[in-house]
């Protein structure tokens, strides 16, 4: 392995690290959020408890409104079947709502995968994290991503597709050329590197106005 070979196995190695870093801690912020709920429960039906002793129904009405409120903050918007998918796509769901981009989502995915976490954390983070930065060029009511996941045959079919400012975009090789900074093009390399590695399928397309990444990994 030359030099130029080895410093960009060291630079991927270094963004799949600030990657995962990123990704395990929103995905921990969000499990923080429901632990602490689950760990107030018995606290609040106390509370509750003591308002129906003391037939004080208003008290019990607007604790309810309260909790219901918060329990919206924390529950899960979106349900896979697959713990670590729901971890990322939640996360990154709750990102994108917060930038006021609409999010059309259809997912269903097996408990037991042949992909690793690591390595379904690194796609799905990058796919979504490229698609939200995309969005962001646009208008806020113009502002869509569309994730579809389900199982074909015995493979995982992931697809990601998100409207874009951008005109159709020029490959170098089997990747798109990027408009971005520092770090997105490692992204794309890490995503082929994990898809090859598995002998699994991807494919990008760009047309005008709209950006979309499909893969297969066998089940």
């Amino acid at each position: 392995m030359n030099i130029f070979s080895k410093a960009i196995d060291k630079r991927l190695q270094e963004y799949q690290t600030e990657l995962l870093s990123t990704h395990y801690e929103e995905v921990e912020n969000m499990y923080k959020k429901i632990r602490g709920w689950r760990h107030d429960y018995r606290n609040h039906i106390q509370i509750l408890k003591n308002y129906a002793e003391n037939g004080d129904l208003e008290q019990i009405k607007l604790y309810l409104d309260e909790l219901d409120a918060d329990l919206n903050t924390v529950d899960l918007a979106f349900k896979s079947g697959n713990k670590v998918t729901d971890a990322i796509l939640n996360s990154k769901i709750a990102l994108a709502k917060s930038k006021d981009i609409t999010i059309e989502c259809d997912a269903n995915v097996p408990m037991e995968l042949t992909v690793s976490e690591i390595d379904l954390c690194i796609i799905m983070g990058n796919l979504l994290d490229n698609a939200i930065e995309a969005s962001m060029s646009l208008p806020q009511d113009e502002r869509l991503i569309r994730i579809y996941i389900d199982i074909k045959g015995k493979q995982l079919y992931i697809s990601v597709t998100n409207l874009t400012s951008t005109k159709k975009q020029k490959k170098i090789g089997n990747i798109f050329k990027t408009t971005k900074g520092n770090g997105h093009g490692f992204g794309l390399v890490r995503i082929d590197d994990i898809i090859k590695r598995y002998n699994g399928y991807i494919s990008r397309n760009s047309e005008s106005g709209v950006f979309s990444t499909e893969i297969l990994l066998p089940l």
